[in-house]
């Protein structure tokens, strides 16, 4: 493996950062019409990179990067802009990919600058930035790192050679439960919809995860599923909305639904459930389901409006986090699945448990019970898409 070895020690202060993240839901809360974006940009570097240049821009997801309540930075990204003098710019600017596409795919038509160096689609969504040409081919001299990649994630349908993107962090879908009113758990479609539920369950607003679900515990192979299986999955969700046992199709938003006791299960994302696990005394809790359930990432995208200069800076960006180091600090925040090998071992240093952690470092045999959802064609994603919308209400 290729690896950085000038990041020796991990940053000062980390494991209070670890220790501190999950009162990050509070800085949301409290933000008001400023909105999450705005306030996170203030918290990143601004003015001219030291290395010639604007700053490197970055469009991400929410609590997606290690963050320190003290100084409102982000160490990594700290140390990288200390170590290669490229100033950056981290937007938290990411709800939802179809929301995000239509905000910049105006100016991707035209070729213009969309404000953003390094974007961070999940898989469906970059297939569909390569599929129409808006991404760059990587220059590997600059991400000597890439090599580090786990080998289940190095060769996805949609970049076979993973030339035009790297996965920051992987996701894994399956059941999350408020175990007071699941005592035994979930891990069966049955026990999701069991009595004590009705009413008060929440599933993704990403299809892909809610239907995946869905699919494999109807025995449907989702790297193969046909329209005729996925319809017939998503009648089986409209009928549970309709029926009232589904109170609602959500984004991120279901952990509040959670928090407040609105909801008692949802088919879910295994690193938000960690993140409510350790902020309430282990009163939630995840399994992937014994018929199986998704995983995804989301990744690294250079937009082909960047130029060459902020390109270069980007792939360099991109080969720092995938330093087994850096990507152990992230990970031990963030609680996703890490991508990179040798984070594992260097998480060792950080937190023994979390170097134990399936929500973090999936064993072989949970890997095996995880399933990439098939990629689709331009009319199949209009037409299932708009299926799943209508059966959702939307």
């Amino acid at each position: 493996m290729t690896t950085d070895n000038s990041h020796e020690e991990f940053q000062p202060g980390l494991k209070d950062i670890i220790s501190a993240k999950v009162s990050r839901r509070g800085v949301f809360a409290g933000i008001g019409g400023l909105g999450a974006a705005a306030f996170l940009a203030s918290c990143g570097s601004g003015g001219s990179s030291s290395s010639g240049g604007e700053a490197l821009r970055w469009g991400n997801w929410p609590l997606y990067l290690d963050f320190d309540e003290k100084t409102k930075k982000y160490p990594t990204l700290e140390a990288f802009i200390k170590k290669t003098g490229i100033e950056t710019k981290y937007f938290e600017d990411y709800n939802d990919n179809d929301e995000f596409f239509g905000k910049v795919q105006a100016q991707l038509k035209l070729k213009k600058d969309i404000g953003y160096d390094i974007v961070t689609p999940t898989d469906w969504m970059a297939a569909r930035w390569i599929r129409l040409g808006y991404t760059q081919k990587f220059d590997g001299a600059n991400i000597p790192n890439a090599s580090n990649i786990l080998d289940t994630l190095a060769s996805p349908s949609f970049d076979p050679s993973r030339e035009q993107t790297l996965p920051w962090q992987g996701i894994m879908s399956g059941f999350g439960w408020n175990v007071q009113k699941n005592p035994k758990g979930i891990r069966t479609i049955e026990d999701l919809f069991a009595p004590q539920n009705k009413g008060k369950i929440v599933v993704l607003s990403e299809l892909r995860d809610t239907i995946g679900v869905i699919l494999l515990s109807q025995g449907v192979d989702v790297t193969t599923v046909t329209e005729d299986q996925y319809m017939n999955a998503v009648d089986f969700m409209e009928g549970k909305i309709s029926d009232g046992w589904i109170r609602g199709v959500k984004g991120n938003e279901y952990a509040e639904d959670l928090t407040s006791g609105d909801a008692t299960a949802v088919i879910g994302w295994s690193g938000d459930m960690f993140i409510l696990a350790s902020e309430n005394e282990g009163k939630f809790d995840f399994a992937i389901p014994e018929s199986g359930g998704t995983i995804s990432s989301d990744n690294f995208v250079i937009p082909y409006t960047v130029g060459a200069d902020a390109k270069a800076n980007a792939e360099k960006m991109i080969n720092y986090y995938y330093d087994p180091a850096v990507a152990a600090e992230v990970a031990a925040y963030v609680n996703y699945v890490c991508p990179v090998k040798g984070a594992q071992a260097e998480m060792e240093k950080i937190d023994p448990d979390l170097a134990k952690s399936e929500y973090i470092f999936p064993t072989d045999k949970t890997m095996k019970n995880l399933n990439v959802f098939r990629a689709l064609t331009t009319d199949e994603e209009t037409s299932w898409t708009e299926a799943f919308q209508k059966a959702a209400g939307n």
